[in-house]
């Protein structure tokens, strides 16, 4: 077998597992074989949720006491990853019984200052709202000919001495196709012409 795409490094583990071992790696949602709990799980509001995700055991020491159940740790059914893995189903439904009582924000905040691994899962309007995006003007606003005002991103990296400026909104279709075919390719005015007539060009 010759493997030789960019997906190789997440696929090999798999393909190995069924060489060696003839596991065949199913569905797994938003769990994670080597962390529990591990998910998005609900909480207040309309279609607001939370992901989290427990990796290490000082770690699940935090979570129980994050959580305001410090007898979880010493829970037989949750004592080691393995317990908490094959018990996963109830594990989820105790996590989430916690967080449906607060907001996506109160979980992660809370959370994050046990060093747990939480973010809340954000919808486009959070994002637009989200303060550290605002500040580093992640959203930069252009003129569409045909949409009028509209919001683009910006690269996600800064840098010092060539900051990056969107030019132009996004264009329509054909918008930029004489520019292409003459300037970029040194199309003749009848090549392009042509190409128009003959429908190749939109």
């Amino acid at each position: 077998m010759c493997l030789n795409t960019s997906a190789d490094s997440f696929s090999s583990p798999i393909l190995l597992d069924y060489a060696i071992n003839g596991y065949e790696f199913g569905r797994q949602g938003n769990r994670c074989p080597y962390a529990a709990p591990h998910g998005a799980y609900p909480c207040q509001g309309e279609d607001s949720w939370c992901a989290i995700a427990v990796e290490s055991e000082p770690e699940w020491l935090a979570f129980c006491r994050a959580i305001g159940k410090a007898e979880l740790a010493t829970d037989s059914r949750f004592c080691c990853l393995e317990k908490r893995k094959a018990n996963e189903d109830e594990l989820d439904n105790i996590v989430a019984d916690w967080t449906r009582q607060r907001t996506a924000k109160e979980v992660t905040e809370v959370l994050q200052r046990e060093g747990i691994a939480a973010g809340m899962v954000q919808s486009p309007a959070d994002l637009f709202d989200d303060p550290q995006l605002r500040h580093r003007e992640h959203f930069q606003v252009l003129e569409h000919p045909e949409i009028g005002r509209h919001s683009y991103e910006m690269p996600a990296f800064r840098l010092s001495q060539t900051p990056a400026r969107l030019r132009t909104a996004a264009p329509c279709l054909g918008q930029h196709n004489e520019y292409v075919c003459r300037e970029l390719l040194g199309m003749s005015d009848g090549e392009f012409v042509q190409l128009l007539n003959e429908g190749v060009l939109t």
